[in-house]
């Protein structure tokens, strides 16, 4: 079952920074057994045992792969999973939970879209373009707070200079080089100019660091950065043709800039952002994001039922045979063509994940099920599973409409019966109505604070207890009609 983003620190964001220095980043950094993993998993996603030891295997056997020579490790390649099981089980949350868990880069496409344009759709290898790009944000971010202090260092520099400019940049009256009130004619025995000049940045440096200066309107240059090619194209044009215009084209024009009149608190963040990428250095991000992707990457491919088809040879099945054999030589392993470079596939680990409700594995073609040889199946969710989902995880859904209601400052507090209700109608609407697995708990919760949540702003200081009557009060008669049901819960 899917669960909210928790808002506790996920394991990446905790760990010790890496120098600048490191250059050979660990791609997975596990040392979790799979045992651990699972243990990591249940902290997010209700039940789903298989599923999570499987994925859990998977990802270790990747970590031990990366402790083998060099001969060896090309030729152990990742055990692809496929995961079958209704929507809103927990399929993507578990591939999601699992790629942050290794640090490595994770994108999530659905099969179907390759079907939706011609006979082929959009270009499959584009999911590996935006495997690299997710890479690319992951490794960048990284760099960035490896010079986060120097770069902080540098923006406090370029305020001083935008609020007290150097005589060379700027040739002001003596005045403005001395002490306030010290304008008048200089004693013989005063310090020369420029060292009444440092005197008085010193001064407006504390003062920034004070937090004093935050208001105060400033001009700085910044750098003004063109608009993007050819954006009206088709997808794969607009990758091809934006990748070779801006490579082209972005060493004969000089980056220009333009001045902004701004407050400090204003240009804070858009003069980080121009130093912690000067500080960067973008091949070796490059490199190290590509060996990441190959070595680390995760491609959740959800939907696969809705490509399987092998028998018609006419109609959408003709279209969902010619996507499978193009997706079939990337999961195999081939070199697919990115703005940074060729990208091996070989070692990406790809879930795919789908409802079969109308298909099944079998359906696919043979040399696309030989590759995802680790095959578990998902359980639906029972009236037990909504009351852990409902209670257990430190983000659920109980504690999250609390802490919103609390913003109001109205105190809400939910009942064992209340619990136990609001899992009985989720089971039951599930059962009688398409079957949405857990984000049927985000319907009904928000029908049943609907009310609440209009109110709330006028009823501040007051407390709320969620009981069973209150439950049914709020949703019986929705719940008792069916087709009322099918359209509001």
């Amino acid at each position: 079952m899917t669960h909210p983003d928790s808002t506790s620190t996920s394991p990446d964001e905790a760990d010790t920074q890496a120098s600048p220095d490191d250059t050979e980043r660990t791609p997975l950094d596990i040392t979790l057994p799979p045992r651990g993993i699972v243990a990591e998993l249940d902290r997010y996603v209700i039940g789903q045992g298989d599923a999570k030891r499987a994925v859990a295997i998977a990802l270790r056997n990747r970590a031990r792969r990366q402790m083998l020579d060099d001969d060896m490790r090309d030729e152990v390649t990742p055990k692809n999973i496929l995961m079958i099981g209704p929507t809103g089980v927990g399929k993507t949350e578990i591939a999601r939970r699992l790629a942050r868990l290794a640090k490595a880069p994770l994108i999530k496409v659905e099969a179907s879209k390759y079907t939706e344009v011609g006979y082929v759709g959009r270009d499959v290898e584009s999911m590996i373009r935006d495997l690299v790009e997710a890479s690319i944000g992951m490794v960048k971010a990284e760099h960035v707070a490896d010079v986060e202090t120097r770069a902080r260092e540098n923006v406090e520099g370029r305020l001083v200079e935008a609020l007290i400019p150097t005589p060379e940049a700027y040739q002001p009256s003596r005045a403005a080089f001395v002490d306030a009130g010290d304008a008048g004619d200089q004693p013989s025995d005063a310090p020369p100019a420029s060292e009444r000049f440092a005197r008085t940045r010193e001064r407006f440096r504390r003062k920034l660091r004070d937090g004093e200066l935050e208001a105060t309107a400033i001009e700085i240059d910044v750098e003004d950065r063109p608009p993007p090619f050819m954006e009206v194209m088709t997808p794969g044009g607009v990758e091809e043709m934006d990748i070779n215009i801006r490579e082209m084209l972005g060493g004969m024009i000089p980056k220009r800039s333009k001045k902004r009149t701004v407050t400090v608190a204003e240009a804070r963040p858009v003069l980080l952002a121009e130093e912690s990428e000067r500080l960067l250095d973008m091949d070796r991000v490059t490199a190290e994001a590509i060996r990441r992707a190959e070595q680390a990457g995760v491609v959740f491919l959800d939907e696969i039922d809705k490509i399987a088809g092998r028998e018609a040879r006419q109609g959408p099945d003709v279209s969902r045979e010619g996507v499978q054999r193009d997706i079939l030589p990337i999961v195999e392993g081939c070199s697919v063509t990115t703005k940074y470079g060729p990208v091996r596939t070989d070692h990406v680990l790809f879930i795919a994940a789908g409802a079969f409700h109308v298909s099944k594995p079998a359906d696919l073609i043979p040399e696309l099920q030989g590759r995802f040889p680790i095959r578990v199946e998902l359980d639906s969710l029972t009236e037990e599973d909504f009351r852990r989902i409902l209670t257990e995880p430190r983000n659920a859904l109980s504690t999250q409409y609390s802490a919103l209601l609390a913003t109001e400052g109205v105190t809400v507090s939910f009942t064992d019966d209340a619990i136990e209700e609001i899992a009985a109608l989720a089971r039951q609407v599930n059962d009688h109505s398409q079957n949405i697995g857990a984000r049927r708990l985000h319907t009904i919760m928000e029908r049943l604070f609907d009310e609440l949540s209009f109110e709330a702003a006028d009823m501040d200081g007051v407390s709320v207890t969620i009981d069973r009557a209150y439950v049914r009060s709020q949703l019986a008669d929705i719940v008792q009609d069916e087709d009322l049901s099918r359209y509001i819960l």
